[in-house]
């Protein structure tokens, strides 16, 4: 396959998917089989990039070297946005993205990423793993060409960056805000206008005035953006993402045409990349926050409580107008809604017992 691809010939290659049922099939390098893995960030950013890479070498390793996996930046061969398209259409072998990017295609794509006051990282490898979710995201998956795998998690997110402090939801009245997925949505009830816009280019949007504040990730990515320099008003916490997954999908064919072992080669990597991910995260985190506060005077607040107590409220609206709008969405949704209120009820044994033991 070409490293490269122009508008046109994505165009083609899309065309001729759709059109034709020749299979995908990964470049053959010496000695064994070379994916291309197209991402929604730029190569090497730390967390997102770093985990990618990471997990393209826990394939080699495991594989010997027979299967590979070559790492391409937001950009180098398609935009951000178009990664999806261009895997499903056989013009990359796997993505490197986020499922809710692709809610326009189904809005059940955006429970196998995360929900607002929803599920936390061990929980949503929970469901995907024995609550159902990953039956249900293949078959998602297959409708739309590409065998899901999730395989990073940045764990709790941050509210976001603002460049005027948030004191009451009257303040969030016609600000442009990059925040997608549900929160966007939330957010939008109270007067915000939600924008999507990658990743590489948000500093850029933040400081000429383009968006009046955004939400990334976390501290870690947020600090290696430099968001402070362009807004000092950082929030927390990030109702809208309690726990985000990251994901690969594989090509159909492509996937289909590795033998067992290099699928369960795949899959293994794919779960040890989402384990030592989260790890990563939550013990990078707190020191970057530190750094923020201390060596780059950013005010750190709390979301006002009427804000909160307002999203909570609107959350299971939007939640449930979200599933209406297909049939698929809301066949997840009653399996993602079963599961969390299972786990909520698990979790109130849980708090109970390490209460009563912290008493001891």
């Amino acid at each position: 396959m070409s490293t490269n691809l122009t508008r046109r010939r994505f165009l083609n290659a899309t065309s001729l998917a759709a059109g034709t049922a020749a299979l995908a099939t990964p470049a053959l390098a010496q000695g064994g089989t070379e994916l291309k893995m197209l991402t929604c960030w730029p190569k090497n950013f730390p967390g997102l990039g770093t985990s990618a890479e990471r997990f393209a070498q826990r394939v080699a390793a495991a594989s010997e070297g027979k299967l590979r996996i070559k790492v391409f930046g937001a950009g180098e061969v398609v935009a951000p946005f178009e990664v999806l398209d261009a895997v499903a259409a056989g013009a990359g072998d796997l993505t490197h993205d986020t499922p809710y990017y692709w809610f326009g295609k189904d809005p059940a794509f955006v429970y196998f990423a995360v929900v607002p006051f929803g599920l936390t990282a061990d929980e949503h490898f929970t469901w995907l793993k024995f609550g159902g979710g990953q039956v249900l995201w293949d078959e998602l998956g297959a409708a739309h060409g590409v065998k899901p795998l999730a395989n990073l998690n940045t764990g709790a997110q941050m509210g976001g960056w603002f460049k005027e402090p948030i004191n009451s939801a009257a303040d969030l009245q016609g600000l442009r805000i990059r925040y997608p997925g549900l929160g966007g949505q939330m957010l939008a009830r109270l007067g915000a206008t939600p924008v999507n816009i990658p990743g590489g280019e948000l500093f850029t949007a933040l400081q000429s005035g383009t968006i009046d504040g955004l939400e990334w990730i976390a501290p870690w990515n947020d600090l290696a953006f430099g968001f402070h320099r362009a807004a000092k008003h950082y929030y927390y916490p990030g109702f809208h993402e309690m726990g985000h997954t990251i994901s690969s999908h594989v090509n159909a064919d492509v996937w289909a045409g590795l033998s067992d072992s290099e699928q369960a080669i795949m899959q293994s990597a794919a779960d040890a990349e989402y384990v030592t991910s989260l790890a990563e995260y939550n013990a990078r985190n707190l020191d970057a926050l530190n750094t923020l506060v201390s060596k780059h005077d950013v005010e750190l607040h709390e979301w006002p409580s009427e804000i909160v107590a307002e999203m909570q409220r609107i959350a299971p609206e939007v939640l449930a107008e979200s599933a209406a709008r297909s049939e698929m969405a809301t066949k997840v949704h009653q399996s993602w809604t079963a599961f969390r209120d299972a786990q909520r009820q698990w979790g109130e044994i849980g708090d109970y017992a390490n209460a009563r033991l912290k008493q001891r």
